[in-house]
C-alpha cells in the first residue's frame, strides 16, 4: 500500500466507511500474528529470539483484541469512546514493543527487526484511526 492510497481513500469514501476499513484491516493483520504466534510459537520463538511461552501469551492476547477491533469494525457506526481506545492500545502496543528491546528481549536480529517494523505498522493504525474518527466526528457537525 503506498502512502498515497489512505489519503485517496478518505476523499472517495464516506469517512465512517475508511473508518471501518481501517478497523476491519487492523483486525485482520492482528488475528493472523494471533494465529501465528499462537500455533508456531515453538518455531517462531527461535528465528525471533524470544521465549515461545511470551509469543504463545502475546498470540492470546491479539486474538482477544482482533475479535474487539472486528466487533467495533462490525458497527454501522462505530463509537468514538471504542475507537479512540484502540487507537490508545495500538499506541501502548507500539511504545512498548520498542521498550522491551531495550529493557529485557534480547531477541535475534530478525525478531529486532520484525519488533520495529510491527511498531511502526501499529502506530500507523493508530495514526490513521485517530484521523479518520476527527474526520467522521466533523462530518457529523
Amino acid at each position: 500500500m503506498s502512502a498515497t492510497q489512505p489519503a485517496s481513500l478518505a476523499r472517495t469514501s464516506g469517512p465512517q466507511s475508511v473508518l471501518r476499513r481501517l478497523l476491519v484491516l487492523d483486525a485482520a493483520v492482528t488475528g493472523v500474528n494471533a494465529l501465528a504466534y499462537l500455533s508456531l510459537s515453538g518455531p517462531l520463538g527461535r528465528f525471533l529470539g524470544v521465549g515461545p511461552g511470551l509469543l504463545a501469551w502475546l498470540g492470546a492476547f491479539l486474538a482477544v483484541y482482533a475479535a474487539a477491533v472486528g466487533l467495533l469494525a462490525s458497527r454501522r457506526h462505530p463509537p468514538a469512546f471504542g475507537v479512540r481506545a484502540v487507537v490508545e492500545v495500538n499506541l501502548a502496543w507500539a511504545v512498548m514493543s520498542c521498550a522491551a528491546l531495550v529493557l529485557w528481549l534480547e531477541p535475534s536480529t530478525a525478531g529486532a527487526v520484525w519488533a520495529v517494523l510491527q511498531a511502526l505498522v501499529v502506530a500507523g493504525f493508530a495514526l490513521l484511526q485517530h484521523r479518520s474518527l476527527k474526520s467522521s466526528q466533523l462530518s457529523q457537525d
